[in-house]
């Protein structure tokens, strides 16, 4: 080795090179694609399901006298590997899905194009309890249980919203209540159309949630012809960005409330937080993931 090549290694790890002897790079990197083994058992009672450094020093024989740290050097300088996040191999059953997607696609291109008479939403449900959802805290001491009586004061259950975003803009029309069914979904359809009075087509990308094909629903749309339902693959939330919404309504209204026995004064502020984006948003866009390097975003041609 070049005198530049012991850099950042200790005597021991020094030592421990010069005795070698290793495997070839591809040897290791196939052995690491395997997972643990029985070797791995000289450091952990059983072996886990990831690598850490211990289970690789414990696996191969030239780095059993290393450091840890030059069990790290050694897989990044050497070896040309390091510890990376998983890839989320996302699956959706449905054996139409690339079908589905490609139809996603078509529609977003058809609004960017023309989007003064075409208009693409993504509708969802999300609902929400009055007692505040768990969240940490900056805080003196861990929070205690409130007492039982406190949660009997507190009016019980769900408050429901039907919500649709705008692809394009990032404009949020929403309806609540109680119960979102049927009479609220096709509210929030009539609200659509008041909210786009000049579209010829208003594209409504949603899941397969059995009140969306009510015939009832079905029915009462054939009244608005710019409707036109678009349907994503069973069980695929990620292709539906307005979930990214209700995710940050959780972490910036829901988490650790203070309002459990003030329910009108949840829904209001829960109402105040949609409400700001009443005329679109490019931050939301870019959090929703309809801006940016996502699939769907890609799928958008530049304006």
């Amino acid at each position: 080795m070049k005198k530049a090549d012991w850099q950042g290694y200790n005597a021991g790890d020094r030592a421990a090179i010069v005795a070698g002897p290793f495997a070839a790079r591809e040897t290791v990197i196939a052995r690491l694609q395997q997972g643990p083994g029985p070797e791995a058992r000289s450091d952990t009672a059983v072996p886990p399901s990831r690598w850490t450094l211990r289970t690789i020093r414990a696996t191969f024989a030239a780095l059993h006298a290393y450091t840890l740290s030059g069990v790290w050097r050694w897989l990044h300088e050497r070896i040309g590997v390091q510890l990376r996040s998983a890839v989320v191999q996302q699956y959706s059953p449905d054996p139409q899905y690339e079908k589905k997607v490609r139809r996603v696609k078509r529609c977003l291109r058809q609004a960017a194009r023309a989007p003064q008479q075409v208009v693409l939403v993504f509708l969802d449900e999300m609902g929400y309890s009055v007692w505040p959802e768990a969240a940490a805290d900056w805080c003196e001491a861990a929070p205690a249980e409130p007492p039982l009586a406190d949660r009997q004061k507190s009016p019980s259950g769900l408050w429901r919203i039907a919500g649709a975003l705008n692809a394009l803009t990032g404009q949020v029309t929403y309806i609540d209540g109680y119960v979102v069914g049927r009479e609220k979904l096709i509210a929030l359809y009539r609200r659509l159309v008041q909210t786009y009075p000049a579209a010829e087509k208003i594209y409504v990308v949603q899941d397969n949630w059995s009140i969306h094909t009510h015939p009832e629903v079905l029915e009462a749309i054939q009244a608005y012809p710019q409707i036109r339902p678009v349907w994503l693959p069973t069980y695929a939330p990620w292709l539906n960005p307005i979930e990214k919404l209700w995710r940050r309504l959780r972490q910036d209204i829901l988490k650790l409330h203070r309002l459990a026995c003030d329910p009108k004064g949840l829904r209001q502020r829960v109402n105040n937080f949609l409400d700001q984006f009443a005329q679109g948003s490019r931050v939301l866009l870019q959090y929703v993931g309809l801006l940016g390097k996502g699939q769907l975003a890609k799928a958008i041609p530049k304006r």
